[in-house]
């Protein structure tokens, strides 16, 4: 009877858990991704303001506006898409966040494949 009591309290903290979302912490500032490709690490670095998104990745610069479709979903659109494949708006929404990162899920708009990252906010 005495471990019930015990574990009651540890219950209740337990199930009152709710990943962190301060969203708005994240909507402008400068930040990094990491990733890997084929075993080799690779890293971008982007900067979002009032809906614009200036990204840099292996020396190239890119622009994309952001349209905040809640406090932690967004959606991509290149302003100046190369081929086909940059023509297509991404979906990113924030799951959960931290002090100084967020995780997030991303894809392209309509499509059902998701992929996962986390991004750390450097200024």
């Amino acid at each position: 009877m005495k471990k019930i009591f015990f574990f009651l309290p540890l219950l209740a903290l337990v199930s009152c858990y709710d990943a962190e979302h301060n969203c708005k912490d994240f909507k402008n500032g400068k930040f990094k991704f990491e990733f890997e490709v084929n075993g080799v690490k690779k890293t971008t670095v982007f900067e979002r303001k009032d809906g614009i998104e200036i990204e840099t990745f292996e020396g190239k610069t890119d622009t994309s506006t952001v349209r905040w479709v809640s406090d932690c979903e967004y959606i991509l659109q290149k302003k100046h898409p190369k081929n086909m494949a940059e023509e297509k708006a991404i979906s990113m929404k924030i799951l959960t966040t931290s002090k100084d990162s967020y995780t997030f899920e991303f894809g392209m708009v309509g499509s059902d494949q998701k992929q996962r990252g986390t991004v750390i906010k450097v200024e």
